[in-house]
């Protein structure tokens, strides 16, 4: 397991100023309205603090494949959390593998002072719609105060954190930019660096592995909740991975320098899990992290039509099934689509027809997305043809016609000024093709720095 890493400047080290300096926007599937925000401090040179990564110890025999971070902090005796008053952040798939909760895990284990719990967008218990505030309350099930940091804070705040010492993270990604989960760490983080609080992750799987990244880098000027890591669409990195690029690499973080140097941050890695791992071969059960994200179908669906149902006429989902996977347009016909659709001979992936109930019960009919093959499948592909799509059949370009909120609330989730200035100016002539080899070259020299940050081979 790598040791701390040297600090580094990700925009320093490439020629283009678009990637990187280093997220459920859809997810929860329509978009948020986020505060601005904050500016990051600049760029320094000193060592940032080292990042305790506790050791894994040899690997157990016998399923699941993989252990999670919680099962590994059990397996060592809650040893780096042990005697501490410690603080909760997480949800319904914080499950350790046999699948309880991490709230039960850690409230009967005799060596944990477990005090409060934080809830993310949706809830700690996942029941909360998406995108609507959720109030501070007291739970019921554990008598413990639960702290919304999708309500009136995103943030932690001092309150909220007094008589603390440490915060556990244990919340499940998906391994795309926009959904929200990996902003609520980072904010939380830069709060528990702020008020001396330590900060303890507890690593989970990307499902989607760690060797697929793809889609556009995200603008400094659209980093916000919907976007707090300056990354491809679809990142490649754990939660872990995640954390500790935020602790270790200048810039990430809105906090100063001086707390910047002095946070404390340790992460419990996995057991078992490898890189070349999609979600199915890791022997773990999927347990929903958004209502619109009910199984690994979802995970895989949601960069391949997110964005491209953002605007216009495009929706994901089929009556009530295939979230994500299924498409349709709400004026088109499915056969027009599809003929489109074909036409692209988008590598990895296919088409087919599906039909199913909408919330009338009368039948929709439209297409459902396979991946046909994974090692050609480019998750965002399909999205930004469907962009295109939009502004070639619909009478009036939906991208140049939305009110001005509307198509800043896409940037922050698509994260391209420059692919959006053709959008808007081109229309149906918008290479996306370019686009697409583009990304791919920046997102190559974004893996390689990103490797400073793995926690797994």
């Amino acid at each position: 397991m790598p040791g701390p890493i040297r600090p580094f400047s990700l925009v320093s080290c490439i020629g283009f100023a678009a990637l990187l300096v280093v997220a459920c926007g859809f997810g929860c599937s329509t978009p948020p309205k986020p505060k601005p925000a904050p500016t990051p401090p600049p760029a320094v040179s000193e060592p940032p603090p080292p990042v305790a990564v506790a050791p894994t110890n040899p690997p157990e025999r016998g399923p699941p494949a993989v252990m999670l971070g919680i099962d590994v902090l059990e397996s060592q005796g809650f040893a780096a959390i042990a005697g501490k008053r410690i603080g909760l952040l997480t949800h319904p798939a914080g499950v350790n593998r046999n699948g309880i909760s991490t709230i039960d895990v850690l409230r009967r284990s005799p060596k944990v002072k477990l005090v409060a719990l934080f809830g993310p967008e949706h809830g700690i218990y996942g029941n909360e719609a998406a995108e609507i505030q959720i109030p501070d309350r007291l739970d019921q099930r554990t008598g413990l105060p639960v702290y919304s940091l999708y309500g009136k804070y995103r943030k932690p705040t001092k309150a909220m954190l007094k008589g603390l010492q440490a915060l556990v993270i244990d919340l499940q990604d998906i391994g795309t930019r926009s959904y929200t989960y990996v902003s609520c760490m980072r904010y939380a983080m830069e709060a528990c660096f702020e008020a001396g609080v330590e900060v303890v992750v507890l690593d989970r799987p990307n499902p989607l592995g760690g060797l697929k990244v793809d889609g556009p880098p995200l603008d400094a000027q659209w980093v916000s909740y919907v976007g707090a890591f300056r990354l491809p669409y679809v990142h490649g990195l754990t939660i872990g991975e995640l954390a500790h690029m935020a602790a270790q690499a200048p810039g990430v973080m809105a906090v100063s320098k001086e707390i910047w140097g002095k946070g404390k941050l340790t992460i419990v890695p996995m057991r078992g899990w490898r890189r070349s791992m999609r979600w199915p071969e890791t022997g773990l059960r999927w347990v929903p992290t958004s209502p619109m994200i009910p199984d690994f179908a979802a995970v895989m669906g949601y960069p391949m039509t997110g964005l491209g149902t953002y605007l216009g006429g495009f929706r994901h989902g089929v009556g009530e099934r295939y979230p994500f996977r299924g498409l349709l347009h709400l004026k088109i016909k499915s056969e027009v689509i599809e003929k489109e659709l074909r036409a692209l001979s988008l590598p990895g992936i296919a088409f087919r027809r599906v039909s199913s109930p909408n919330t009338k019960g009368e039948p929709a009919t439209g297409l459902y997305v396979e991946v046909t093959d994974w090692d050609d499948w480019r998750p965002t592909e399909l999205s930004f043809h469907l962009m295109r799509l939009g502004c070639k059949l619909e009478p009036v370009n939906p991208y140049a016609a939305a009110p001005k909120g509307i198509q800043q609330g896409f940037l922050r989730h698509m994260g391209s000024s420059e692919f959006f200035a053709e959008l808007t100016t081109k229309g149906a002539r918008t290479d996306v093709d370019a686009w697409i080899r583009l990304w791919e070259t920046r997102n190559k020299a974004y893996q390689t720095l990103s490797k400073r940050h793995w926690l797994y081979q």
